[in-house]
């Protein structure tokens, strides 16, 4: 199997199956309306979103302000490359961002071609989070090179009012160990 950067990504049985659940569940999406009314600007924000923190709703809130409708694309397992694979298999991570409040629409991403949902969707603006790895610029040659014509924007940061945050799914997860562990 090969990751979003053309990397050989190993799995186990037990990634194996969760990736064959993950296909099962082809971009069905979870949606809070019928879908943008005509004139609507989407908006289109991804992520893997495991373990939900605030720093995700925080990226969340900043994407639905940029548009009208809220489109979140819930990377699949599988093409989780970049950190450790989820926890929270895709079906569930998918679910639990359709019910917060700034989504409208909550999908898996294309299990081979991260781009195939935005050509779908034909957004106005992709919103990166904050600190996400993307680089804009290639993200922007691609859109290019599809043809497809929207802007690429990026949430503020997060800075909570209070201390103590978590605001990484690596850090709850190391936070857990640490404590639980």
């Amino acid at each position: 199997m090969t990751g979003d950067d053309g990397d050989s990504v190993e799995t186990d049985t037990a990634e194996t199956d969760a990736a064959e659940t993950d296909a099962a569940e082809t971009s069905t999406a979870v949606t809070r309306t019928t879908g943008p009314i005509d004139g609507d600007s989407v908006v289109v924000a991804q992520g893997t979103f495991d373990l939900l923190h605030p720093g995700h709703l925080h990226y969340l809130r900043d994407a639905a302000a940029m548009g009208d409708y809220l489109v979140v694309i819930v990377a699949r397992s599988e093409n989780v490359t970049h950190k450790a694979k989820p926890v929270v298999s895709g079906p569930q991570r998918r679910e639990l961002v359709a019910g917060l409040e700034p989504v409208d629409e909550a999908r898996l991403g294309h299990p081979e071609d991260i781009f195939v949902p935005i050509e779908e969707l034909d957004p106005a603006v992709i919103a990166l989070g904050f600190d996400q790895h993307h680089d804009e610029r290639k993200i922007r040659a691609a859109l290019d090179e599809r043809g497809i014509d929207c802007t690429v924007q990026r949430a503020s940061a997060y800075e909570p009012d209070y201390e103590d945050a978590l605001l990484s799914t690596g850090d709850i997860v190391d936070r857990i160990l640490d404590e639980r562990g």
